[in-house]
């Protein structure tokens, strides 16, 4: 997997998007075990999970949605309940977190404890 970014990019960005590209080596989501994966603007924040060998979305939630009167790690927890809450309802009981290069932080953590909570396992 290449990265190609744009010369005036933030050296944040940057390093994030480079800290996802060698994630992304190693995680891989299977029928059995999809790949949750979260992506955090500065706004909102989204999560769905991801069957690759298919290469279709079979679950998904965002703050825009799930969330809309709510906001930063509030939002997140509900996004994180609502998505589990759909995961479990499609026979979904363990996937494999892809945390998008983001620190295991604030937003992202409180999503992943929600949808742990809701009874994903991970």
């Amino acid at each position: 997997m290449k990265l190609k970014l744009k010369r005036k990019t933030d050296k944040s960005v940057t390093s994030r998007l480079k800290r996802k590209v060698r994630i992304r080596k190693k995680i891989v989501g299977s029928n059995d075990r999809p790949r949750l994966v979260v992506f955090r603007s500065s706004k909102n924040i989204y999560a769905q999970i991801v069957d690759d060998n298919a290469g279709k979305t079979i679950v998904s939630s965002s703050s825009l949605t799930a969330a809309k009167d709510k906001s930063g790690k509030e939002a997140a927890k509900l996004v994180g309940a609502d998505l589990g809450k759909q995961a479990v309802g499609k026979n979904i009981k363990s996937v494999v977190f892809d945390r998008s290069g983001y620190a295991y932080h604030g937003r992202i953590q409180v999503l992943a404890d929600a949808a742990r909570e809701a009874g994903l396992s991970f």
